[in-house]
């Protein structure tokens, strides 16, 4: 194959370039196979590679594939975001106005246009607890006392993370985690760990997020969509913030500055978003 296709990467959750978490989006994936796919997004080293292609739901204005350097994932937070604020500036308009609705592994995912920001209804969570020996293990691994740990569960979003709240946010900031003897206790199907820890001190942001995924490829995730909808799942089921809406740091220990927005609803459904900016657009040679 030896074809040119429109391509951009965009930085999510920051309105500064460079500041936030890159995704790479091929704007026309259709004559693309997995493989191809896996390839390019091998080759482009992102926690995420996106290829935009033809919906098979009418409902839907496109088919969103995501992958890792090492995998396909159903449904992530900031690559749905990224190649929403692509389609869009590459000129495609929404069958519905104000409303983008995308089609991916985990069905269909509404991403709302609220001026010059976005925002996705997170696919409906499912939560199972952690065994408290598994809760030691993780704590050791990611070099924390096994005490620090107040809150945690495993929880599906289409990508599934396991979801640690320590003691505050300078304990999440000051954590260096083992990353092999964390690989070893992230099963299979699991996409990493998201550990925060809410922030009393930071006027701009009321808790620091960080998501881990060795396993994946990627030791690190700047600023990670899907693990801060696992993050809100866990502040609505346990109260930890009794408010509709609040934002959420991540990315000071890789030099980024993401900001994540989450707002509840009231008819329950969680929505998170921010802003997004385009950093590379061009053409992909394939």
């Amino acid at each position: 194959m030896n074809h040119q296709v429109p391509f951009q990467q965009v930085d999510v959750f920051t309105d500064v370039p460079f500041k936030g978490n890159p995704v790479a989006v091929v704007l026309d994936g259709n004559e693309l196979s997995t493989e191809e796919m896996q390839a390019i997004a091998n080759w482009t080293n992102l926690s995420e590679t996106t290829f935009v292609c033809t919906p098979t739901d009418p409902r839907a204005d496109y088919r969103l594939r995501i992958f890792t350097p090492n995998s396909e994932l159903p449904f992530a937070g900031h690559p749905t975001i990224g190649s929403a604020f692509a389609i869009l500036k590459h000129g495609q308009k929404p069958k519905t106005e104000g409303c983008i609705v995308q089609e991916c592994g985990s069905g269909l995912v509404s991403i709302f246009i609220d001026e010059d920001k976005l925002f996705l209804t997170l696919p409906e969570p499912k939560v199972q607890s952690i065994q408290s020996a598994d809760l030691v293990e993780l704590a050791n691994a990611l070099g924390v006392p096994s005490h620090s740990v107040k809150a945690s569960a495993t929880i599906d979003v289409g990508a599934v993370w396991i979801t640690l709240q320590v003691s505050n946010a300078n304990e999440v900031r000051s954590m260096r985690p083992d990353m092999a003897k964390l690989s070893t206790l992230i099963p299979s199907g699991v996409t990493g760990v998201t550990v925060f820890g809410l922030d009393s001190e930071n006027t701009e942001s009321n808790l620091e997020v960080r998501s881990f995924a060795p396993t994946e490829g990627v030791d690190e995730d700047p600023v990670c969509g899907s693990g801060n909808g696992c993050v809100a799942t866990l502040i609505k089921k346990f109260e930890l913030i009794k408010k509709s809406n609040y934002v959420a740091s991540q990315g000071y220990c890789v030099g980024r500055k993401g900001r994540v927005e989450v707002r509840f609803q009231d008819n329950g459904k969680i929505l998170i978003g921010g802003h997004a900016v385009t950093c590379v657009e061009g053409t992909l040679n394939i």
